[in-house]
């Protein structure tokens, strides 16, 4: 039985592209590193985690997967910092309601990261 998301995972082509994932994540989102090893490392993204390696080749066209979203507790100053930093955000924030049974109202942006990777930062509205 699936009891939830343990991680997602990435990979990067380069050391370099690798230290500016652990800078973008770490320094930027916030996150903590909470394994690391020779050739990869785990972020602590609170409910789940990012796993991401230095030695595979990081892919950068979209496929399955449209995208990851990050519960955060600011989206406004979050996506202030990913700007800050460099990094597009390229949707909002923004107020929306998923038209869903029953309705979830959120505030959300969206931004890509260090690897192209559409990220959702996003905050339920109660």
């Amino acid at each position: 039985m699936v009891r939830g998301i343990h991680h997602i995972s990435m990979g990067c082509d380069t050391q370099e592209q690798y230290q500016k994932v652990r800078q973008f994540y770490c320094d930027v989102l916030g996150l903590r590193v909470c394994r690391e090893w020779s050739n990869g490392m785990m972020l602590d993204a609170g409910a789940g985690l990012i796993e991401v390696f230095h030695n595979k080749k990081g892919v950068r066209a979209q496929g399955a997967i449209q995208h990851y979203a990050l519960a955060v507790e600011d989206v406004d100053a979050l996506a202030e910092r990913v700007r800050a930093a460099g990094y597009e955000v390229f949707t909002g924030p923004k107020d929306i309601e998923l038209d869903s049974r029953p309705p979830l109202p959120a505030r959300i942006a969206f931004c890509y990261g260090p690897l192209g990777e559409e990220i959702e930062l996003f905050r339920e509205k109660n």
